[in-house]
């Protein structure tokens, strides 16, 4: 055996391992179709969105990874919007009808409020009476604040009513703050991440209880839905949410008669059928919006993502894509939101290796190694040489003979 043969020998038997070749995908991808954009002649600027990875499958299935337009072939086109990404999709079946750069990774504004709900309303007895503090009132100058005192007592279910009806950012401070318990708004606000991490909302990730514009505070139109579907299955959220009115509570002396909230979910009172929603702005975030309706059986939910007021304010926007998604047949789908316990398989599945490649071994803890591969690595190069040694020996040899 030659010096080659042996290098080849020692390779297949697994003393040395060369880094495996880079495979290319057999198929290109298929390309991003833009969605219906209303142009704006002035956008002011946001934050940008975390890049897509094209490596990690799209929660709810692989037409929902685009970053542009996924519509069942054969479909009407959706409307036009201002809106940078949206999401239909039926509450009870849970097919995705349809969306626009579903998983774009942005600002939530106050729809934050809903993964809130989803957070607390289960903790909270509606009857606790809770004080407020000076921290559920430590709010910037021009925050959405339903106008608590402070001293004030308020039951829970008062505290919900501000929260859905008026996006008091106050009482998502005393809410988050009582429903943390010992750990305060800190813990609720890691309990929401906890959440939307069951829900499969990997997308989310919580820095404040209300929505207010954070570093890092990231959520999408695919998770804002899975966050509405289970918030539109409690019948306490329907209650406060669809609320029309409600008589906030006078605080004597300082407050000695109260005052009346409205809720500012136009699509209750301008949409045939709706079933709740909440509004949201910010100047990172935009205009966002969810919304809910029922008509014919069906009940969809769409989600509103960095919106301008063209062509219509986002609730409209909303509306429209309601519209267009009622038109659709009910069997419609580019994909589905997952129940926890798919997300529950999901995070217990490790991510598919590369084409070409083997799967990767568990990683030494950090910041220790193994010495064993560089052993072996260094023995096969010098058996390699003494090999090659041995071959030249013995032709020297044959010659002198």
């Amino acid at each position: 055996m030659g010096a080659t043969g042996l290098v080849a020998a020692v390779v297949s038997a697994g003393l040395m391992a060369w880094p495996a070749p880079v495979v290319s995908p057999s198929s290109s991808p298929a390309p991003v179709v833009p969605c219906p954009y209303a142009s704006i002649a002035t956008i002011p600027p946001t934050p940008a969105s975390p890049v897509l990875d094209p490596t990690v499958k799209a929660v709810g299935g692989g037409q929902l990874g685009t970053t542009g337009l996924a519509v069942a072939a054969g479909t009407a086109a959706p409307p036009t919007l201002s809106a940078m990404s949206w999401v239909v999709a039926d509450l009870d079946t849970g097919e995705v009808l349809g969306a626009c750069a579903p998983h774009l990774r942005r600002r939530p504004a106050s729809v934050q409020k809903l993964l809130l709900a989803a957070t607390a309303l289960p903790k909270l007895d509606p009857a606790l009476v809770v004080e407020c503090t000076a921290e559920d009132l430590a709010l910037p100058k021009d925050s959405s604040a339903v106008g608590m005192i402070l001293g004030g007592k308020y039951p829970v279910s008062t505290l919900w009513l501000g929260l859905l009806l008026q996006s008091g950012n106050d009482t998502a401070n005393a809410l988050a703050r009582v429903a943390g318990g010992d750990g305060g708004v800190a813990a609720t606000v890691a309990a929401m991440n906890a959440e939307a991490h069951r829900l499969g909302a990997d997308d989310t990730h919580a820095v404040t209880p209300s929505g207010l514009d954070a570093p890092d505070q990231l959520t999408s139109a695919y998770d804002l839905a899975l966050i509405a579907r289970a918030d539109f299955a409690r019948p306490d959220f329907l209650k406060y949410d669809t609320t029309p009115v409600f008589q906030w509570p006078a605080q004597p002396p300082k407050d000695p008669k109260g005052f009346q909230i409205q809720n500012e979910n136009k699509l209750l009172t301008m949409y045939d059928g709706a079933i709740g929603g909440k509004t949201g702005f910010t100047d990172e975030a935009r205009h966002t919006y969810v919304g809910g309706a029922q008509r014919g059986g069906r009940r969809l939910v769409v989600t509103v993502m960095g919106a301008e007021i063209v062509p219509a304010r986002a609730w409209k926007q909303g509306a429209m894509l309601l519209d267009w998604g009622f038109a659709l047949p009910a069997a419609t789908s580019v994909g589905h939101l997952v129940t926890p316990e798919e997300a529950a398989e999901l995070h217990a599945t490790p991510p598919p290796t590369a084409p070409g490649q083997s799967a990767i071994p568990v990683a030494q803890p950090t910041g220790t190694y193994s010495i064993w591969p560089t052993v072996l690595a260094i023995g096969a190069v010098a058996l390699v040489a003494v090999a090659a040694g041995v071959v030249t020996l013995l032709r020297r040899r044959r010659r002198q003979a």
